[in-house]
């Protein structure tokens, strides 16, 4: 699943590729991806006209900038945006096409047809569902210890699961969780409520160090994901235990071990991550 720095590296690489574009017509194959407005026709009128001025990001969603509208786009498990000739190949998966007026497509292309794109009157979208229901990401000045360390220190959950929690930090999911609780020497059981200050200071630091790494390695491929110009993201080959199941530490060198938190895959070190700490 694309995550923060994955999401960072798509911003910037379509900053490049459609800033200034104006849109000619939009082709939508797969309405359901269109959640407002609630009629898909409506969406595709709207957008027509539109110049692409700013392209921002919000945890994991997509801001796209137009002239009047602000177009919020999440990628959820496998969306990816590329940028097209109006005479190369429509891939089956492709499922919304932003004509431009320079012959260009913005293809938004997902195989489990997961994502969502909602439209907003400039100025509304963060008031509104989904992006008001967000924490601060790693990288907002709203993400800080005071506004964090109640919201884990007074929770019964695991710190994983708080983790992932969007509406307490936005940005974090499976992939960057593993890397930050174990460079925080944290296990994925913890619950919040056992945790010090300097345990959470230490969870925050390293989270925001492992998204500023990645996204300056493009972030992770894994599976299927590439960003807008189909380049892997290289931060992959940096990973400590995501993925890296029998493999020995890189810091203390026992064998790294998979579990379940919650249904979901979680990579641990039983040694460098102690549950009893």
């Amino acid at each position: 699943m694309p995550e923060l720095p994955e999401v960072e590296t798509v911003r910037k690489t379509l900053e490049q590729l459609i800033i200034g574009e104006t849109i000619e017509r939009i082709t939508v194959y797969w309405p359901k991806i269109i959640k407002s407005p609630d009629d898909y026709r409506l969406f595709s009128e709207l957008v027509i006209g539109e110049v692409f001025h700013n392209i921002q990001r919000k945890g994991k969603f997509l801001m796209f900038e137009l002239t009047n509208y602000t177009l919020v786009s999440h990628l959820r498990m496998e969306g990816k945006y590329g940028v097209y000739s109006d005479d190369d190949p429509l891939d089956k998966h492709v499922h919304v096409v932003f004509h431009l007026e320079s012959g260009k497509q913005l293809r938004y292309h997902d195989v489990r047809k997961f994502g969502t794109m909602h439209l907003f009157e400039k100025g509304q979208a963060l008031e509104q569902k989904p992006l008001n229901q967000l924490g601060p990401d790693p990288f907002e000045g709203a993400y800080t210890l005071e506004y964090v360390l109640p919201k884990i220190t007074k929770s019964e959950r695991a710190i994983k699961n708080i983790l992932l929690d969007q509406q307490i930090i936005a940005g974090l999911g499976n992939i960057y969780v593993d890397e930050t609780l174990f460079r925080a020497k944290v296990h994925p059981l913890r619950k919040g409520t056992t945790l010090t200050e300097p345990e959470v200071m230490a969870i925050l630091d390293e989270a925001k160090q492992t998204l500023l790494e990645a996204v300056e390695q493009g972030g992770t491929t894994i599976r299927s994901y590439v960003n807008s110009q189909g380049k892997i993201g290289m931060f992959q080959q940096r990973l400590f235990v995501y993925g890296q199941e029998n493999k020995a530490c890189k810091r203390c060198g026992h064998p790294i071990t998979k579990m379940k938190v919650s249904n979901r895959g979680t990579h641990i070190c039983e040694v460098c991550q102690p549950l009893n700490s």
